[in-house]
């Protein structure tokens, strides 16, 4: 829940790596409607903090000494169910996330993030929202259609590639340019606005508007939704 008092996101930093945390704050400073209450470098400390501070959003290492980002947000998801913890993990292993999203935390972010993708998650989070970094995203998504299809998938995809760049585009085109369709297909496969940029050779800025043009046209709530929904419907291939 927002202050609204000040209109700002109340933020807690739990990570063992002080010099991590300083580049984190750095990267929160930036934006007005963050405030960084406390800070912790043990799961340990994070109930006790959370308590005391009151924070909207707890950003959660999940590889710490003592108790561990997983254990921590399993406890701080009991005890204040209203709180909410964006994991942040140098790992892109779907087990990882999986595990991690069952305790209740409602995102997870690589720390190999750059600074908008740390801006956009704390935001997408802190007004209700999950967000799981592009990367993870595509990971959990290859791996949900292994499970849900099996062997099938490879034998269809195969019998599909030569027609697909017409499939990619030719279905959304009654809601999305072909342009947004490009940067779907490059959203499911896990590129960030910055790496959607360099493919298309378009700006950041611009990538920026097509996503948000593909989201409010999907009407989807973030990136996640957007790619899940357009598997389902068959506008991109996973690969």
């Amino acid at each position: 829940m927002l202050d609204r008092e000040q209109d700002q996101i109340k933020l807690l930093l739990i990570d063992d790596h002080k010099l991590f945390r300083e580049g984190v704050k750095r990267i929160l400073a930036m934006e007005n409607e963050f405030d960084v209450v406390a800070e912790g470098d043990d799961g340990s400390e994070a109930a006790e903090l959370v308590a005391k501070h009151r924070p909207d959003v707890v950003l959660m290492d999940i590889n710490m000494p003592g108790v561990n980002g997983v254990e921590a947000t399993k406890h701080l998801i009991e005890r204040f169910p209203d709180v909410k913890v964006l994991i942040l993990s140098i790992h892109d292993d779907e087990t990882y996330v999986t595990h991690v999203l069952k305790t209740g935390a409602a995102g997870y972010l690589l720390k190999e993030m750059d600074a908008d993708a740390l801006i956009e998650a704390v935001k997408v989070v802190g007004s209700g929202g999950a967000y799981i970094h592009p990367k993870v995203t595509h990971n959990l998504i290859k791996e949900y259609r292994r499970l849900a299809t099996g062997d099938r998938v490879a034998a269809t995809s195969d019998q599909t590639e030569v027609g697909f760049r017409e499939v990619e585009y030719r279905k959304p085109l009654h809601i999305l340019t072909r342009r947004e369709c490009e940067v779907l297909q490059l959203m499911t496969d896990g590129f960030s606005n910055r790496m959607i940029g360099e493919d298309l050779y378009i700006s950041e800025k611009t990538v920026k508007n097509h996503v948000s043009n593909i989201l409010q046209k999907m009407n989807v709530n973030d990136r996640t939704q957007a790619v899940v929904e357009s598997i389902k419907k068959g506008w991109v291939k996973v690969r």
